[in-house]
């Protein structure tokens, strides 16, 4: 039951940070938000990282496979169309899009088991879970 309010954080979280730097960045311009959301982060967790425990960061060496540490260089991505979508949909439209997006590529990567995930078997009640939001999506655009 945590998870699920874990989750529910996460997806308020996302909203608020990306009205946060797409309001920066009506300011300063794309990469100077970018790179102040990616620093502010890595101060945040090292600071964290300093009051928590000290794991050893060496460790990163040893994880395989390499591309998986390519997480950051994707939250740059991540924050960048984050902030254009929204710019030009708004908050409303661009986090039920990114939200559809998400479970669409998290269930093929869940099928085909991708990136070390375990694959699971195709359940037609997500599928039509999924054509359901896709309808609500078009619902919501409706004018």
């Amino acid at each position: 039951m945590i998870g699920f309010f874990i989750a529910l954080l996460s997806g308020a979280l996302m909203s608020v940070q990306g009205v946060f730097n797409t309001q920066v960045t009506k300011t300063t311009g794309m990469w100077v938000s970018n790179g102040w959301v990616q620093l502010s982060a890595f101060a945040l967790c090292l600071v964290a990282w300093l009051i928590a425990g000290r794991d050893n960061v060496m460790t990163l060496a040893k994880v395989e496979p390499k591309y998986v540490l390519l997480g950051g260089v994707i939250g740059a991505g991540i924050t960048w169309t984050v902030i254009k979508s929204m710019e030009q949909l708004g908050p409303a439209k661009a986090a039920l899009l990114i939200v559809i997006s998400q479970l669409i590529i998290a269930y093929v990567i869940e099928l085909f088991g991708l990136f070390g995930v375990d694959k699971q078997p195709l359940e037609w009640r997500r599928v039509i879970g999924m054509a359901i939001a896709l309808i609500g999506v078009a619902i919501f655009q409706w004018k």
